[in-house]
């Protein structure tokens, strides 16, 4: 089940952060580390009603965070969307144990349904250079690659853009 987090979530979902950088960096992909997301980072997304979770079985296994919110750092990109009504996606993790079980699917699945109801022209998000297999699973859901940005408080690397126009917006741009 996919539901808005609560506070009551935080120490599990930073749990779930952590071990997500661990094995990431066990694979040599450097794109979270002991400093993000933050617990305040993340406490921040809880508290703006933006951080969904999915959960079985009283665990935690899966989180995303949708906002319409950009962040400054984007303005440099060329987006194919020309208006101001897009979702973000953000921090969208699963727990290790696991990976490869569809779902980081089941999360975009619901954030591209969730874009389409609030009537979204499109969906954008930036993933790690270094992270070739979320840029096939982007690039798989036909999402393009617009550009890179950097975050200097994660990495020396920069994190390609991608967006995807949603069909309800293509009739609009």
């Amino acid at each position: 089940m996919i539901r808005k987090a609560n506070q009551n979530d935080l120490r599990e979902i930073k749990k779930l952060t952590e071990a997500c950088a661990k094995s990431l960096q066990q694979q040599n992909i450097f794109q979270w580390n002991e400093n993000y997301p933050s617990l305040e980072k993340l406490q921040n997304d809880i508290q703006k009603q933006e951080l969904y979770v999915f959960e079985e079985e009283n665990m935690i296994i899966s989180i995303i965070v949708l906002t319409s919110k950009m962040d400054e750092v984007y303005r440099t990109i060329n987006w194919l969307g020309k208006t101001d009504n897009n979702l973000y996606v953000h921090r969208l993790a699963t727990h290790p144990e696991f990976w490869g079980k569809g779902y980081a699917r089941k999360m975009m699945d619901y954030a591209e349904e969730f874009a389409i109801k609030q009537n979204f022209n499109s969906i954008r998000l930036d993933t790690f250079s270094q992270n070739k297999r979320n840029q096939k699973f982007y690039e798989a859901r036909e999402y393009t690659k617009l550009g890179d940005v950097y975050f200097p408080h994660k990495n020396d690397q920069p994190f390609h853009c991608y967006e995807k126009l949603l069909a309800t917006a293509k009739t609009k741009n």
